[in-house]
């Protein structure tokens, strides 16, 4: 009888032996996070907080050059180190001479993506302003929607892929966050970080490459993209404006991805061929890109008559659409990065 049960107990070893051999031979598959998890990171809630401060009455509208301008790049800065970014060079502030004479604020970090895109299109750039007007005849002029909301909606973006990373998500593109100073002030910030890739300025801080034009893959700007105060459609407060020039691929792309967000989309300028020509080529920061030969994106919810007003408070976005033009444009952006 033991003789027996040696034999069974010898015989289930051999066999739990070869299905282990055979396990460790069958090709794995790799564990892929799915986007929900980046998505949970988005709550209406967390959107209206960041709004709140930036746009705070403490920071005096966030002119370039003020204290409460300097405040909103430290609170940019504390959001690119906890959510992974890492400085190029010794810190994540880049400062120019603005228009006026007046010390403007580039905040930039870089999300590290494996370096498996072909070399020379392996960056895509996502920025918006900080700035705002500031303090005019005595009145602070918020900015909540211009451009709290697009600031708040890029730390929340690179919140999103650090979620990814952190799970083990590979990415093939780098992706390069940049809050912006001085749009207000003839767009000076964007020019500004489009001149350093002309001067060969930014060098990657992993593999010590030197970035230039020909390296960016695309431009993404966000630039008030938290009301609900201009729809496409009456009685459709959840839409979203996309102008990409002739970059049809990119439109098509977040098309495609539509299918579950379910936003209304455009991609023009309500309509206006003229409107969407300035809006997209000359008075928004992708405009230094573009001079540059660079696929650029312009995402908006468009101007309404809050913009520019001592008005646009917080209270004045809608943070459940808000969030869903962060997932969507969060899918999006993961098609190509």
């Amino acid at each position: 009888m033991k003789a027996r049960i040696r034999h069974i107990i010898c015989t289930l070893v051999a066999f739990a032996a070869l299905g282990l051999h055979a396990y460790a031979q069958a090709p794995q598959k790799k564990f892929v996070p799915s986007a929900r998890n980046a998505e949970s990171a988005v709550t209406s809630e967390r959107l209206r907080s960041g709004v709140e401060f930036l746009s705070d009455t403490l920071w005096h509208g966030r002119g370039t050059g003020s204290r409460g301008a300097v405040e909103a790049a430290f609170w940019i800065e504390r959001q690119f180190r906890a959510w992974g970014l890492v400085p190029f060079g010794n810190s994540y502030v880049r400062s120019f001479r603005a228009s006026g004479g007046r010390v403007g604020h580039n905040v930039v970090g870089l999300l590290h993506g494996t370096g498996s895109h072909s070399a020379g299109k392996g960056y895509i750039i996502v920025g918006a302003h900080y700035d705002n007007i500031g303090v005019l005849g005595g009145k602070i002029y918020p900015g909540a929607d211009s451009n709290a909301s697009g600031v708040v909606s890029m730390t929340m973006l690179a919140r999103m892929f650090h979620t990814m990373v952190s799970l083990g998500k590979d990415y093939g593109r780098s992706v390069i966050f940049v809050a912006f100073d001085a749009k207000e002030l003839s767009m000076g910030g964007s020019d500004a970080f489009a001149r350093m890739l002309d001067r060969g300025e930014l060098k990657d801080p992993r593999t010590g490459r030197t970035l230039g034009k020909g390296d960016i893959f695309m431009m993404v700007n966000i630039d008030q993209i938290g009301s609900s105060l201009a729809p496409l459609k009456s009685g459709r407060k959840d839409y979203m404006l996309m102008l990409c020039g002739r970059n049809t691929h990119l439109s098509s792309t977040m098309n495609a991805c539509n299918s579950r967000t379910g936003l209304d989309l455009a991609y023009d300028y309500y309509g206006s061929r003229d409107f969407t020509k300035v809006f997209y080529e000359k008075i928004n920061d992708q405009r230094a890109f573009l001079e540059r030969g660079i696929p650029s994106v312009l995402l908006t919810s468009g101007i309404t008559m809050l913009n520019n007003k001592v008005s646009d408070d917080a209270g004045t976005l809608d943070y459940p659409v808000l969030q869903k033009r962060v997932v969507l444009i969060f899918n999006w952006l993961s098609r190509f990065v």
